[in-house]
Order: C-alpha cells, then structure tokens, then sequence
C-alpha cells in the first residue's frame, strides 16, 4: 500500500500554520509516512480528536502520536523502521472512535497525461478524473475526489463525514494543472459533500462539485457520491438507431416538463423517472410519437427556471429520482423504441452561490469583463468559450450523457445568445471580436469542436440548435463551412405561422405570404417544425386560445392548423398538453389537465392529433424527402382570396404521392378544381372535417376520377369540396 517518500524530512512549523489554518495546497508535503535516513515520521492533522495511534496492519502494533504544540496536530517519529502500511486509529472528544487508512499516504492519483490533455481543452473523457469516483487504488477502497480551481489558494472535501470541517481533507494541487485532488479510503457512496474553496483574498466558498454525477434533492444542493453502474437492455435499439435517426425516417417529437405532465396522486410531489418511463411510453406509443423530448433534466436549484439555469450539468435532477432510475427512463423508452432527447443549456448558467459563478475566487467558468461574461437580461453568468478547460467541461458534458446515459439527440438551447456578442446588448454594451464584428468567435469553434467530435465518437446522436436568427449553414457540415448541426428549429416558420393563425379569417388573405413563405428557405437547412413550450406560457395563451372565433371555430382552425404543420416539409415537435388543447397556458407547478377529456371537443382533438401522427409516420411522402426539394411542389400557393392552399408531398416512389389542400376560411369550397400530378382515382384518406374529429363530416367520402383540363398549370384536375377550416389529404388510387 505504501508508496515510501525517501527525503530528509523536518517538521516546517510554517507549514502546520498553514494547515491548521486551512491554506494549505499540498498536505500530503507534511502528514502521512515519511521517512528520514533510519526513521519515519507519521503525522495526522484531525482537529476534534482526543487520542490518536497508528497501528501496523502486518503485526498489530500501535504507535501513539503526540500533539504537543499545535492542537489536532499529532505526530510521532519510529526510529529504525522503514515505511509500513498502517491505520490510523483515533479516538474523538466526543466519544467516538474510530479507524482507517490515512488518505494522505497515496501518490497522485490524475495521470499527468489526463492533465495535459484537459489543460489542452481536448480531454472528451475528463468526466472519469474529474468529480468523485469511487475507486481502488493500491489495494484500498476509496473515492478520489478531484477538482478544477487552479486559482484557490486552498480547497477541501467537505461533508457529514467530517463534520463539514474544511481543516479535515485538504486536498493537494496537482503541478501545473490547476486540479485539486484527494483519494479518502472507505465507503463513500451516497454521501453528501460540497468543496470548501478558500480564495486568495480570504474569501470562503461551499461548492458543489461541478463534475458531480447526483445531487440532493432541492432546496438542499450539495452534490452525492454517486457511482454509474447500470444494467442496460438496449442493445437491440442501440443497433438499430442510426436507421430510426436517419433523415429519411419520420421524426414526431413529444416535448414534455417531466414534473408536470402527470402527477402523483398519493402525496408525493413528483413521479420516479421509472414510474413516468412506463406510463409516458404508453401514451407516446399510442399516440403515434417516435421521440420525446425532455426539457433539461439536468440538476437545477428553481422549478420555475424549468430547468434552464443548471447548477449541476453531470447530474440528472434529483427530483425524479437517482441517476440509475434516469438510466432506467432512457432504457425503457429504447426498448419501447422510443427515442429520447434532451435540452441542454451551455449558453448560461446560474449565479447561485454553490453553483460555478466565482469558482475559485475568480472567474473561472465565466468571462471576467460583464459585457462578455453576463446576460443583462438573464440575470446569469455566460461561459468563457475561449478557455481550454471549460470548453473541455462543455464538450465533454454532451458527450457524457451520448456515453453514460445513451441519449439519442441534444437539443442546444439559445444559440443565438451564444453566436453574437451583441445579443440582448445595446450600444456600449458589447465588446467587438478580433475583427470589429459582433460573431463570438470563441463558441463558434466550440460548437464546431463539440458537434464534429460528437459526429465522431457517437455518429447516431442528434444535434439539434435551437437558434433564432438566420445565421447560415447551421446544419452543414464543418468541414463544408458549417456548424455541424443535424437539425435547427424553424422559428421563422413557427413565429410566421402562429401570427397568421391568430388573424381572424375575414383577414388572412391579406397575409398569405406568412404560410407561403417558409418554403423560400425550406432547404437552406434541416429544420424541425416547432410549437414548443415557449410559444403556450408568459400570456401567449395555450394553442387553442390563440385560434379566432367561438368555441367550435377555435377547434376546427387548431386541426388545420395542425394538419398544416405534419404535411408541411420537416420533422416536427408539438409540446405536451397540446395534442388534446389545454385551454391553459402551461404552468410547471400542476399537471396536464387532463380532466378536459370529460368534454367531447378535446377528445376529438387527441383523437385527430392521434391520428394525424400515425398518418405522418405511415406516409412515407411526408417525411422520406424531407431535406429534398423532389419532396414537395406547389400545387396553387396563390389563393390568398379564398386562403386556400395546395402542395404535393413526394416520397423516393411516385406511388406514395399525396395531394393536401386547405381552406383558412370558414367557407366551404365546393366543386373545388384540384390539379394532380397524373390522370387516375384519386381518394380523400384524411379530412380534419371528419366527424369523429368534432368536423361536419362534409368531407370527400367518394373516390375522385380525373378529368382532362388546365388548372394550375398541370393537364388534369379532380373536383373537390374543400371545407371551411380544413385539412385535407388524397392520394391516387392503385390499378392492378
């Protein structure tokens, strides 16, 4: 076990002052086994004990240390020994006694190799060296705590097991890397500990552990000794998922607030990730979604934050469970063969005190100057991209939860606030880059860095940018001169569409474009049609409620609304509670109101929302040439004066072609002449109209023969009845 330290050793009073004062950066330099030409010395510093021995593991043998100048510290000189495995037995003023191995025998634990590559800001695996392990090293069971503060002039591990005493487990800075580092032998899983960091100014700071894997359940925040291990079933899924992710494979995402969308009814504030696994996957599957969403489920301190100002980004929140029941959430929903992604936040985080603002004294994670280390508007710190460890921390953290947990996608979360130094910011408020120009150059490598090395490492994995300008080529690829994502979220189309919808009927001609448009730059990138949890809270009025008219009106434009959205070119995403029209905006601290399935008008919606997604993912020519200008032509996009629109969607076969019609007005347009691609039967296979969705039924219940004439440009034409406020779908007829 022992590692003999060969040096003329002497007992510096200096150093004792110093730790005993808790300043010191390398305590291993004094206490532990050190030998001196014949002898060794053995010192222990333990503040609250009364009695202290070493007792020699081989003969039993017990050495009593002295502490005759310095209270707490004890020592003791063995003439004619060399170095021994020992423990150290002590016995405390309270009574208590108590026996282990010494933490300050062990040599560094951290490869200096592991230090290069993260001070290079290329070390993808950090998160395996960095937080707390529970490990064994030269034969004796431990924890190796480790941490990045290279600007502290002191930090310990503190935690129940020393009484929150910052003097007890002062760690040792490792050379040249700015890591803390301490190996403590015994049984540490499910502790609680924080990092007591002392600055250089004299200021004291309880952290919890930036690379921690679990943390304790809010309000309390101290980080738990967590170890990883999980038996996973999803091998068969894993496989398979480079095909489910493919752009030629239908993508229905479900958004969902895991603590909101059901909740227990016997007490308890919130459902265990296992419990919500089996009752979410049930709903998604018959409801006809292949992903679902989470908003970040990383550990956060404020429910109404929903999560997006992260204080523990290794952590699964606590909320719901331990990280080993959110390993079980990720591998039931697989082995359902749902998809799961995740929000993730590295654009800001936080400024509470545990949290990583001010780490070490300064700022570490964070720019020093506020014009580029704060969001004025956010009130939260911005991460300094340009600095190697903590684009390692970032990098490293998506890469973990592809690794540890098998997510299937990340969604990145405000990556406008990421890419321009202005952004949120008046004159004077911004610094320029290198250049003069407003491109934070500094996340943009980072984004590059992170999406090729995720590219590289877990090929299957989707980047998804939530991003709310036009920055360009953001789903190219790096090498091409893009930013490397796989999808983007189409705000433009979803900020367009909401503000049409919202016009009362009698008007929309007069805002046509606003449907139109999005079909200029459908193919500029991979987008995701989007109608998140952002666009149904801070009075913006749940989806339903932004629909003009009564009450049967509302209904019938949310079905063309939505059937408008899954015929139109992209994946889609649809948050929870509207897929039945929640007549309430969406508030974290209550679940769904899932009481409106007592009122028909919602339970045709969910039925035709149900419906509506199983024609999505059974229709390979809504989503098979998607990123594919061959997917999709304009059949009439002109008739503003009826608000009236047709388009074809096209899959890889001709047989697969679709016609979809839709009429914004509330007026019927009977003996409507529809162009078609091709002379045949042609059949209605979908009408929001339907009776059973809460329509008039006066959709298309016979086949339509072509007839030979000009319309739209094209040689042939069925004669249809459009209804007001519909949806409709056909498709051609197969001979044999």
């Amino acid at each position: 076990m022992m590692k003999p330290r060969r040096n003329v050793f002497a007992i510096n009073w200096m150093e004792v002052e110093a730790l005993i004062n808790a300043k010191h950066d390398n305590p291993h330099h004094i206490l532990g086994m050190h030998e001196c030409l014949d002898d060794v010395y053995v010192n222990v510093f333990i503040p609250d004990a009364k009695v202290v021995k070493i007792a020699d593991v081989e003969t039993g043998k017990e050495y009593a240390l002295v502490s005759d100048r310095v209270k707490g510290f004890y020592s003791v000189k063995i003439k004619d020994r060399k170095s021994f495995d020992y423990k150290v037995k002590v016995k405390y003023e309270d009574g208590r006694e108590d026996a282990f191995v010494d933490p300050y025998i062990f040599e560094p634990v951290i490869d200096p190799i592991d230090i290069s590559l993260f001070n290079e800001g290329v070390h993808y695996g950090i998160y395996e060296k960095l937080g707390a392990h529970p490990m064994e090293v030269d034969g004796v069971q431990g924890t190796l705590f480790a941490v990045w503060a290279p600007n502290a002039e002191r930090v310990s591990v503190v935690g129940n097991f020393c009484n929150w005493d910052g003097r007890r487990y002062q760690m040792r800075k490792l050379d040249y890397s700015g890591i803390f580092e301490l190996f403590i032998p015994g049984e540490f899983e499910g502790e609680i500990y924080k990092y007591e960091v002392a600055s250089k100014k004299g200021n004291v700071f309880m952290k919890a552990d930036p690379y921690g894997y679990s943390s304790e359940v809010r309000p309390a925040n101290a980080s738990v000794v967590t170890d990883l291990k999980f038996k996973w079933t999803d091998d068969s899924f894993m496989k398979e998922r480079g095909k489910k992710n493919s752009s030629e494979k239908p993508m229905n995402v479900y958004e969902v607030h895991l603590g909101s969308w059901k909740r227990p009814v016997d007490g308890r504030e919130f459902f265990n990730y296992r419990e919500i696994a089996e009752k979410l996957s049930e709903y998604m599957i018959s409801m006809g979604y292949t992903h679902v969403e989470l908003m970040p489920v990383m550990e956060h301190p404020y429910d109404p934050s929903w999560g997006y100002q992260v204080t523990g980004y290794y952590a699964p929140t606590s909320r719901y469970g331990s990280p080993q029941d959110f390993m079980y959430f990720v591998d039931y929903m697989h082995r359902k063969g749902l998809g799961v992604i995740i929000d993730w936040v590295p654009a800001h985080f936080p400024k509470d005190e545990h949290g990583l603002g001010r780490f070490d004294g300064t700022a570490l994670y964070e720019n020093e100057d506020p014009k580029r280390g704060e969001h004025p508007h956010w009130g939260t710190y911005i991460f300094n991209y340009g600095r190697n460890e903590v684009r390692n921390f970032l990098v490293a953290n998506a890469l973990y939860w592809a690794d540890k947990y098998h997510i299937d996608g990340i969604r990145m979360d405000a990556v406008a606030s990421m890419l321009y130094l202005d952004y949120g910011r008046g004159q004077g408020e911004w610094v320029p880059n290198k250049f003069g120009g407003n491109e934070n150059l500094e996340a943009i490598d980072f984004i590059k860095e992170l999406n090729t090395k995720m590219d590289e490492l877990y090929p299957d994995v989707m980047m998804i940018a939530e991003e709310s300008t036009a920055w360009p080529m953001m789903t190219h690829a790096v090498p091409e001169g893009g930013l490397g994502f796989d999808y983007k979220w189409n705000m433009g189309w979803m900020n367009d569409f909401l503000g049409y919808m919202r016009q009362d009927p009698l008007y929309r001609k007069y805002h046509h474009q606003e449907l139109t448009f999005s079909m200029v730059y459908a193919y500029s990138e991979k987008f995701i049609l989007v109608l998140s949890h952002d666009e149904v809270v801070h009075e913006k009025a749940s989806m339903i409620e932004k629909m003009p008219g009564g009450y049967e009106d509302k209904f019938s434009n949310l079905r063309a609304a939505y059937g408008f959205m899954m015929t139109h070119p992209g994946r889609k995403l649809l948050f929870m509670g509207q897929e039945f029209a929640q007549m309430k905006e969406w508030n974290e601290s209550s679940e769904l109101d899932w009481s409106l399935f007592e009122f028909d008008a919602h339970r045709y919606l969910h039925e035709y929302v149900k419906d509506l997604n199983k024609l999505y993912t059974s229709q390979p020519a809504l989503y098979e040439l998607d990123s594919d200008p061959e997917g999709f032509a304009w059949i009439n996009a002109n008739d503003a004066n009826h608000s009236i629109l047709s388009f074809e969607r096209r899959g890889s076969n001709e047989k697969d072609t679709l016609l979809i019609v839709l009429n914004f007005t509330p007026v019927d347009a009977k003996n409507y002449k529809l162009a078609v691609p091709s002379s045949g039967k042609w059949k209605e296979i979908f009408s929001s109209d339907a009776a059973k969705y809460g329509g008039d039924g006066r959709n298309n219940k016979t086949a339509k023969v072509s007839k030979a004439g000009k319309v739209d440009g094209r040689s042939n034409y069925i004669s249809v009845t459009v209804p007001g406020l519909s949806m409709s779908v056909f498709k051609k007829m197969r001979t044999k």
